[in-house]
This record gives C-alpha cells, structure tokens and sequence, in this order.
C-alpha cells in the first residue's frame, strides 16, 4: 500500500519487482530461459523494417478511413434496398409457399450489405488485404439496383 491513500487505485502489488524492470536481465533465483527464446533482432534472422512509426500510423490512417467510407457505402446500400424492397409488390400472392419465399428473398435482399460486410469483417480479420478487396467486390455486386433504376414489380 502507499503512503497516500490516493495513489492506491495508480498502483498494484508487486509494482517494485526488480525482475519487472525491462532494462534488466535478472530472473529469479532457479529460473532459466529456454533454449532459442532469446529475443530476436535484426540480422539474427529477423528482416529490419524500413518503415519509421510515424509511416506505419499514416498507413493505418488511412486504411481507417478507406473502411468508414465503404462501411458508409454498405450502409447506404443498405438503405437503398430497403427502398427498393417496399416498393415491390408481391405478384404471387395466391400460392402462400411462394409468397413467402417471394417475401423472405426481398428481405434476404435488404439484409444482405449488412450481413456481407460482417462476415468480411469476421473471416479475414487475419487479412487486411483481403479484406479490402472482399469489401470492394461487395459495393461492386451488392449495389441496389431497384433503387438506382426505380424498378417496381
């Protein structure tokens, strides 16, 4: 505990262990650092990176907004497919199979930027390459085309 009661939720116990320092190599008595963990640096097998952080930052800036604009295109898209999909009119309402299959692929069709830009999000989190290009590929293919040309059934 500290002195001053104030400081109490600024610290945690064991904040004054010596082997916490990162300018240290000291480890506790009996302890031994695997063979080939030592921390790699470059020229031992691990490529120097050219890229100063200020470049790393204004990359991934600009990745950032690249993202918010396509997340605003599925978003609009989103809406636009909703616009389009009241306007359709159902024209097989006799049979009730149809009408419902006719009913669930025109909301499919609303849900469908939404559920594209998840799942592109969720499968290549790994990737953000491939993310772009699979987001880009979807503004392309999923452009409410309803909307756009006014169509009506």
């Amino acid at each position: 505990m500290n002195a001053n009661r104030d400081n109490d939720a600024l610290s945690w116990g064991g904040e004054n262990d010596p082997t916490l320092d990162q300018g240290t190599d000291a480890l506790p008595e009996g302890w031994t650092v695997p063979r080939g963990a030592e921390p790699a640096t470059p020229g031992r097998g691990v490529a120097a990176t050219t890229r100063t952080p200020e470049q790393a930052d204004a990359a991934g800036s600009v990745v950032l907004v690249v993202l918010g604009i396509l997340a605003g295109f599925y978003l609009l898209y989103t809406v636009g497919w909703f616009i389009g999909a009241s306007r359709i009119e159902n024209p097989l309402s006799s049979d009730p199979v149809s009408g419902f299959m006719f009913s669930l692929g025109v909301w499919l069709s609303v849900a469908a930027p939404l559920l594209w830009f998840a799942a592109t999000f969720w499968l290549t989190h790994d990737h953000p390459r491939a993310r772009l290009v699979w987001l880009i590929l979807g503004v392309v293919v999923l452009a409410p085309m309803p909307f756009i040309f006014g169509a009506s059934a």
